[in-house]
């Protein structure tokens, strides 16, 4: 066992002590988290390291009086991601269905790394230095164990299709970007529709948002702008949320649509 291990097990056991001591079920923590029983389970065996604002939320929730945060402090460095953005992550990467809407950029989970690497190396305020560039293109890369997990989740995307044609990189980069998408596409359990540039309304121009279950088959919605993300979890607009991807799929292109506008978009680079 090496030292992380053994770092995750140190601060399972810690958390496991005081959820104990104030009769808090792995259930009941998780719903004071925003986060699955699973993951709480898992951090707890050291199986999973505490991402984002888990702990600074446990050691409030259990009184723990900031023992949790100050042996996370020692034993977690910070790897440059936003609390936000390590809370989005640890859910994305237990769900059993992940539906994406965007309409500016290809969805992070589905990015190359040249397109990825244009995106992160964009005008944009702050900038980012080389390290840091590097550091979040791995993160995003990270996430297309989604693709290959086993037991597969259910995955869709709805793109719009200026996000197709924007030249994020310049046109080999985006070409690149493309075949991969219609790559992806093939995946048995992945399905991708394009919302075509002529339709005059549809049910997504409030931007974009990712809908996702559970393990345990909870409904949460996760919308970013442009201060940071927050999930959606309560009624009615967690509802509204998921109808309004199910309208969306609907006025989209079908799969076998999109997959022929995506390889003209791409010939034409």
């Amino acid at each position: 066992m090496h030292s992380g291990e053994r770092g995750s097990k140190g601060f399972g056991a810690l958390l496991r002590f005081h959820r104990q001591k104030v009769g808090m079920s792995q259930e009941g923590l998780a719903t004071r988290l925003g986060f699955s029983k699973s993951q709480v389970a898992m951090v707890e065996r050291g199986e999973r390291q505490p991402r984002g604002r888990f702990v600074t939320v446990a050691d409030d929730a259990l009184g723990a009086q900031g023992a949790l945060l100050a042996l996370a402090e020692e034993l977690f460095p910070e790897n440059g991601l936003r609390p936000w953005t390590e809370d989005y992550l640890a859910a994305e990467a237990e769900a059993v269905a992940l539906h994406t809407y965007q309409n500016h950029v290809i969805p992070g989970s589905l990015q190359t790394k040249a397109y990825a690497q244009a995106v992160y190396t964009s005008n944009r305020y702050p900038t980012y230095d080389d390290e840091e560039v590097e550091k979040q293109t791995a993160a995003r890369l990270a996430r297309q164990q989604l693709f290959h997990r086993k037991p597969p989740p259910n995955v869709s995307y709805v793109l719009e299709y200026s996000a197709l044609t924007r030249p994020i990189g310049g046109p080999a980069v985006l070409k690149e970007q493309l075949h991969f998408v219609l790559d992806i596409q093939q995946l048995r359990h992945v399905e991708i529709q394009v919302m075509p540039h002529d339709r005059q309304t549809h049910a997504g121009l409030n931007g974009p948002m990712i809908l996702l279950e559970t393990a345990e088959h909870r409904q949460l919605a996760y919308v970013e702008g442009p201060s940071g993300g927050y999930f959606v979890d309560e009624q009615p607009d967690l509802g509204n949320l998921f109808g309004k991807y199910g309208i969306l799929r609907a006025q989209a292109l079908t799969p076998d649509e999109s997959t022929k506008l995506i390889e003209r978009v791409a010939q034409e680079l």
